[in-house]
């Protein structure tokens, strides 16, 4: 079985499963779940009246905005606009992928996925279209219960990412990038990178990891972490070659919704399944150097802090290109990851910002310092969450790195940044 080598940062947790049971803690980690780290940095904070802890841990939007009233009221969290030249669209796809029998669904059903396309939208119409939520209402309500703060999902945040707005055509079919999130997260989790991305005039496909995420379905079903389903980066893999299934299905011009719902106009045959490219965090980056390895439609790989734990390890020889970023699961440290390593045959790098830790690389980085004041959290407490690395510091990092690497090796538009350190990042360091 696969190794869990993190304890419980905020113990036991009861979320609720399929069934709507208590389902114990949370699956097989290979790293401290998302969940868990907001829990703790809630439980270090709880010097803070309980509304505006709350509220502050609604998640991260785009502006801000007053919710409640007296002194327990509290502004909205903010995510960084992402720089490129291009507005943002998104849509939702609810999935089913019919080669994989889900028993815990019950007798006869197949494994059921939420995931997200995130695009470059067509600038003179992405006004007109709203403005997306970073979690739906109902899986942003069940991570707020589950870490100890139910509150009504409108303190939540705003996305870039214009819902259902035209795709930008240049002539030109869209790079496509897919994403898988690390244990008991979701797929909204990594949002800064994914809209960088596409306003870059990427196509950015995320999924939440059933059974192992908070996801919400169309129908209004929400399954939340479920410790009684054994969730391992093998299974991640499977999900993102589904996602692969996906594109092709787009590509070709055929709508993969399960309940067929319109999708953007310009989305259908707008993907180039020729030029795709993988990254996760933590256990999704494990699981995308497991999912590159058996499928050769993955041509360049990202893994942010993986573990590179699992049963089988990834240990096939890979000839494509592939990062790392790394902090906690730096190879130093890490024999797993030092022996994945040793497998990569192609065009591969390893660079670590000084200052991070795991949960530094995501949408933690701009979260948590934010909430952690709200709170009355100490710098130190905030450090403790996120790392000494200057937040703006590391979001510019998530926003560079990531679009240099996907943009060398995708599109073949060379780049300096990938070359050595850069005074511009002079966190950055190389690891031979």
């Amino acid at each position: 079985m696969d190794t869990t080598p993190f304890a419980s940062l905020t113990g036991p947790t009861s979320p609720t499963g399929p069934t709507g049971t208590s389902a114990g803690p949370a699956g097989s980690p290979t790293g401290p779940t998302r969940r868990r780290i907001l829990g703790a940095a809630l439980a270090m904070g709880a010097a803070a009246p309980i509304g505006l802890a709350g509220t502050a841990w609604g998640a991260p939007g785009r502006a801000a905005a007053a919710t409640g009233t007296g002194p327990a009221a509290a502004a909205r969290l903010t995510l960084p606009a992402p720089t490129g030249p291009c507005p943002v669209g998104m849509v939702p796809l609810h999935l089913r992928d019919t080669s994989r029998p889900d028993p815990i669904a019950g007798p006869g059903r197949f494994r059921e996925l939420m995931a997200t396309v995130w695009y470059p939208a067509r600038s003179s119409d992405a006004d007109a279209y709203p403005l997306a939520p970073w979690m739906t209402d109902g899986a942003l309500r069940a991570l707020l219960s589950d870490i100890g703060f139910p509150l009504d999902p409108s303190v939540g945040p705003l996305t870039s990412g214009h819902q259902g707005a035209p795709v930008r055509r240049t002539g030109h079919r869209l790079p496509v990038v897919v994403f898988s999130h690390g244990s008991g997260g979701y797929r909204a989790d990594h949002t800064v990178i994914c809209q960088e991305l596409a306003s870059h005039g990427y196509a950015v496909v995320t999924v939440d990891h059933t059974h192992d995420a908070f996801t919400e379905f169309p129908d209004g079903t929400v399954l939340t972490p479920d410790g009684s389903v054994a969730m391992y980066p093998r299974d991640y893999a499977a999900d993102l070659r589904f996602l692969l299934d996906v594109v092709d299905d787009l590509a070709a011009g055929r709508n993969p919704d399960v309940d067929r719902r319109a999708l953007p106009a310009g989305l259908l045959g707008g993907l180039d399944p020729d030029t795709l490219g993988a990254f996760g965090w933590s256990k999704g980056g494990t699981a995308t150097a497991l999912a590159m390895a058996a499928d050769r439609r993955i041509r360049a790989g990202l893994a942010l802090d993986a573990p590179m734990l699992s049963n089988p390890a990834p240990s096939a020889d890979l000839d494509r290109p592939f990062m790392l970023m790394t902090a906690d699961w730096a190879r130093a440290g890490n024999p797993a990851a030092e022996t994945f390593w040793g497998h990569l045959r192609g065009w591969r790098l390893d660079i670590q910002a000084t200052g991070a830790i795991h949960s530094s690389y995501g949408d933690n980085m701009t979260l948590i310092p934010q909430a952690g004041r709200l709170l009355g959290m100490t710098e130190e407490q905030i450090h403790a969450q996120v790392g000494t690395l200057d937040p703006d510091r590391g979001i510019r990092i998530q926003q560079a790195y990531p679009l240099a690497f996907f943009d060398l090796h995708l599109r073949h538009r060379g780049c300096h940044l990938l070359d050595g350190p850069s005074p511009a990042f002079p966190e950055i360091v190389f690891h031979p």
